[in-house]
């Protein structure tokens, strides 16, 4: 008899986790696996910058300026002051990435205690912080973006933090749309029973069951983020010369895109494949991670 129980229970196999489960269902899913490659390869590309990059980012050389792409020593030629734009693009990832993961880090930090709060408390705390968080969303994100950074000062770091602030209200929403459908499911009664404090119960019992969607948000998020910096040191209020970030790039360059197409072009289609690797990999998770999707 315990033989054939043995047995029995051999032939049932495991149910995998939920997160072994949604990753095999990304490698499955082509555009999701594409967006993935492009972002590690840029990954790989900014933190092997030192390594990879032929030549330093912001040395000039005049005499060699303007130069083509796929001239001697230039692979991808060099700008108007005579910098090799290689070694530009590559430094420039390393600062978009970062200033893409702060920005998203900084806005899911504020945007999840305020959207927890909100929704595991319900009452005038959910009133109050929701109407803080429309009071953002009446703003155009952009305008509000450029509104924090010219309030900070322009900078790099002022740029992530206005990123930061600007998206936290979707973050904020999302987070408490997902704490109210958890807060009363049983698990979490159960806890509640045997005397578990709130801040337990936020932090450790219902944030991490309500962090898929997040992921999702987050995500999508990133590439956002690249994009509204590129788009304010295009205006002169983030990265600051010499940095080689890609949209200052092509801010200060703007005037040679009939006669370098190359130096305002380049930057450019890093921006593009950066985005696209993130924004396909944000809907590939969003098929599995959304139930919505799924069924």
């Amino acid at each position: 008899m315990n033989e054939t129980k043995t047995a029995t229970t051999d032939e049932i196999p495991a149910e995998p986790g939920f997160w072994r489960e949604s990753w095999y269902q990304l490698t499955r899913n082509r555009a999701a696996m594409v967006g993935l490659v492009i972002i590690a390869l840029f990954a790989i590309l900014a933190i092997f910058a030192p390594l990879l990059a032929p030549a330093d980012p912001v040395v000039q050389s005049i005499s060699e300026r303007m130069t083509p792409p796929l001239s001697p020593g230039y692979l991808l030629g060099t700008d108007d002051l005579g910098r090799d734009m290689l070694s530009r693009i590559i430094y420039g990832g390393r600062i978009s990435l970062v200033i893409g993961v702060v920005s998203v880090g900084i806005s899911l930090v504020l945007g999840g205690i305020l959207g927890l709060a909100a929704g595991y408390f319900g009452g005038w705390t959910d009133r109050i912080i929701m109407r803080i968080i429309d009071i953002m969303l009446a703003f155009p994100y952009i305008l509000l973006t450029i509104v924090i950074v010219a309030m900070l000062g322009p900078s790099l770091f002022n740029a992530m933090v206005a990123i930061g602030i600007s998206q936290m209200p979707r973050y904020a929403r999302v987070i408490r749309a997902s704490v109210i459908s958890e807060r009363e499911q049983d698990y979490v009664l159960a806890e509640r029973s045997l005397g578990t404090s709130d801040l337990e119960l936020m932090f450790r019992t219902i944030l991490p069951n309500a962090l898929a969607p997040t992921i999702v948000q987050a995500t999508l998020g990133v590439g956002e983020a690249i994009l509204s910096s590129a788009g304010l040191s295009f205006l002169g209020l983030g990265a600051q010369p010499p940095t080689p970030e890609w949209g200052l790039m092509i801010a200060s360059s703007k005037q040679f895109i009939t006669t370098a197409w190359w130096i305002v072009t380049l930057p450019g289609i890093a921006i593009l494949l950066t985005v696209l690797g993130f924004n396909l990999l944000g809907d590939g998770l969003r098929d599995i991670l959304d139930p919505r999707m799924r069924d």
